[in-house]
């Protein structure tokens, strides 16, 4: 059942150490077939070094475990909440990726002061409302930040980050921990300039017209 989507979902939680994104076992990748609506996601303690695809748990929208013999994430109901609400996402990534959650610890946003961010998600990072650990405040309070976006940070928590699959929703909260450190280095010597939403605007939109293979017309990098 949904090999494809359990190997894209293994891989990419791969992804997530080699990145330096988790550490032990903390941390999780989802990824939904949008056609029968299913969730494919990590199993709960398992570290990331002994994850192959016959590890990944299958689950409904309800939670139920359609297959799989391991209990899934313990974050499992915050992605399903997240996937009910916005059926426009098939890819969730949370991290706890110390650049990035150092906001989050703060209660900050993450301005945009960066192209490669702007490029990814077309905004700053919004960090929410502290939530009460559970699906429905945490998830919730995700919604609330992320305002139809694509990331957000949870006050005292980590970062969430979602995308069209689970590979780039995980290739998003590898751009964002980078524009956290970065960002984060930039402030220690002094304010940061935001780019204006008109030059925001302009990034998003040449970002998703241009890059990769399905651009329409070849860019240098």
């Amino acid at each position: 059942m949904l090999e494809a989507l359990k190997q894209e979902v293994c891989d990419q939680n791969h992804e997530l150490p080699r990145a330096g994104l988790v550490v032990g076992s903390g941390g999780n990748v989802s990824g939904r077939d949008p056609e029968s609506g299913l969730v494919v996601i990590k199993p709960s303690g398992v570290k990331f070094a002994k994850l192959t695809p016959d590890t990944m748990v299958v689950v409904d929208l309800d939670g139920n475990v359609v297959e799989g013999t391991l209990r899934p994430s313990v974050d499992t109901g915050i992605h399903l909440y997240l996937y009910r609400h916005r059926p426009d996402i098939a890819g969730i990534a949370h991290t706890h990726s110390p650049y990035a959650t150092s906001f989050a610890a703060r209660g900050e946003r993450i301005p945009a002061v960066l192209t490669p961010i702007t490029h990814m998600i077309g905004r700053d990072v919004p960090c929410s409302r502290y939530a009460t650990p559970g699906e429905v405040d945490t998830g919730a309070a995700i919604l609330e930040a992320a305002a139809g976006g694509y990331a957000a940070l949870v006050r005292a928590h980590g970062v969430f980050t979602m995308g069209k699959s689970a590979a780039e929703a995980t290739a998003i909260a590898m751009y964002l921990e980078e524009a956290a450190k970065t960002t984060h280095l930039a402030m220690l010597r002094g304010p940061v300039e935001e780019l204006s939403q008109q030059e925001i605007d302009r990034c998003y939109a040449w970002f998703r017209q241009n890059y990769g293979q399905s651009g329409s017309k070849p860019v240098s990098s």
